[in-house]
């Protein structure tokens, strides 16, 4: 979902998808880097662009320099949605907010493909606040028959213009609406991503999501099967009984929480790591019978494991694949003997253990000749950046400084990433 927009930004985007609009789209796409060359250059264009078009059947009622404020603003977030969208995102059409809440392909299009995989092709979801239609795309992509509710006007024209670019029209129905209003049974599932930005900046108190939490939790429930997707960092308290949680990242970066509802995994925690190059997702669950992973001092090797893993509170399970332990029970640093493959975790062989001293520290990176100095902390106060400039590295070695604690007395390990496992 998006915040509101204003009618001449609706009478804009709709011109831009005319003939005369679609002249001055490629033309922003070209255009100097040099912003006052660039509207000088295009209010000229859709000058011409629609005087050319006048009296034409639809040509489009709109100043020039409106035209041309919404054609460069469309190439601007083109340029910057090919990190979500990456081809796709030449054809598609964006507004500010929306490409900042849209979902990264990758992800729309695993979790379309698991709700697709349980429901069956053709089966009916209703995509509820689809902001630009990222997840409506990827799930009408996925065999879904997809029926998206927007309720900002220019929102749902964008969401609409993607379903016929992308030539998904005939599976994706595109709507202005208030998804609060829909029957969620009326459909095989719904999916939910309530907006977690308002003209303030990002949102992180669920209940002031729009809609807030407890209304999209209760449309969830009332369908016969359902996806909400939320912030990372959502308590796992604000989980409801009978959600499957899954916190999936890609390459390492956290991106959601999804919550499903009615696919008959009930209250699972997962983790899912998603891989830009394509490679097949890798999921850990959480074992029910598992207790709290083992304490040990360090070990030959130490294991971060994912962001995704740490949030969904499987650090034992990850601990278990490579026989480890932790070097403190609240913090998710992992230590072993044995070097494991395992997708869960980045893997480093240590070096020298020491505890954590700027003028030791220093000393000891100049012997190893180290001028590159990747540092990690968890559990440390230090700042990291202040850090940097103290120690002034130099040298042709690389090192990567781990920075974390046990119990109250701070640790410092000498480290180098393992990038070959076995």
């Amino acid at each position: 979902m998006s915040s509101g927009q204003t009618a001449p930004d609706t009478a804009a985007f709709s011109a831009l998808l005319t003939s005369a609009g679609g002249r001055v789209l490629a033309a922003a796409e070209s255009a100097s880097p040099d912003p006052l060359k660039a509207a000088t250059a295009l209010r000229s264009e859709a000058e011409r662009a629609l005087a050319e078009a006048a009296g034409e059947a639809g040509a489009p009622d709109v100043a020039p320099a409106d035209l041309a404020g919404a054609a460069l603003t469309q190439a601007r977030l083109r340029a910057r949605a090919k990190a979500k969208f990456g081809a796709r995102a030449e054809r598609m059409f964006f507004t500010e907010p929306g490409l900042e809440q849209a979902t990264r392909m990758s992800v729309a299009g695993y979790r379309a493909r698991r709700l697709a995989a349980a429901l069956g092709e053709g089966a009916r979801v209703a995509d509820l606040g689809c902001g630009v239609g990222a997840d409506a795309i990827a799930a009408a992509e996925a065999g879904l028959e997809v029926e998206a509710v927007e309720s900002d006007p220019l929102t749902a024209a964008v969401a609409a213009a993607n379903a016929a670019q992308l030539g998904l029209e005939g599976r994706m129905r595109v709507r202005q609406g208030d998804a609060a209003a829909v029957a969620p049974d009326a459909y095989d599932a719904v999916f939910c991503d309530p907006a977690r930005r308002t003209t303030r900046g990002r949102v992180f108190d669920p209940d002031a999501y729009s809609p807030p939490w407890d209304a999209v939790m209760d449309l969830a429930a009332r369908a016969p099967a359902s996806c909400v997707k939320a912030a990372p960092g959502i308590p796992h308290e604000r989980i409801p009984e009978g959600a499957a949680a899954e916190w999936v990242s890609v390459d390492g970066d956290l991106k959601e929480t999804a919550l499903w509802q009615g696919l008959g995994d009930r209250q699972v925690r997962r983790a899912t790591l998603l891989r830009s190059d394509g490679s097949a997702p890798a999921t850990l669950a959480a074992d029910p019978d598992a207790g709290p992973a083992p304490v040990g001092p360090p070990a030959r090797y130490l294991y971060e494991p994912d962001n995704a893993v740490v949030r969904a509170h499987l650090v034992a399970e990850a601990a278990e694949r490579v026989e480890g332990a932790l070097l403190d029970p609240d913090i998710a640093y992992i230590t072993s003997d044995r070097l494991a493959a395992t997708p869960f975790c980045r893997a480093f062989e240590v070096h020298e253990t020491m505890p954590f001293s700027l003028k030791r520290l220093r000393s000891r990176l100049r012997r190893m000749k180290a001028g590159t100095v990747t540092i990690k902390k968890r559990g440390s106060a230090v700042d990291v950046d202040k850090l940097l400039r103290d120690l002034k590295p130099s040298g042709p070695e690389s090192v990567v400084v781990v920075l974390t604690r046990v119990g109250d007395r701070p640790l410092c390990l000498l480290c180098s990433e393992v990038t070959a496992l076995l």
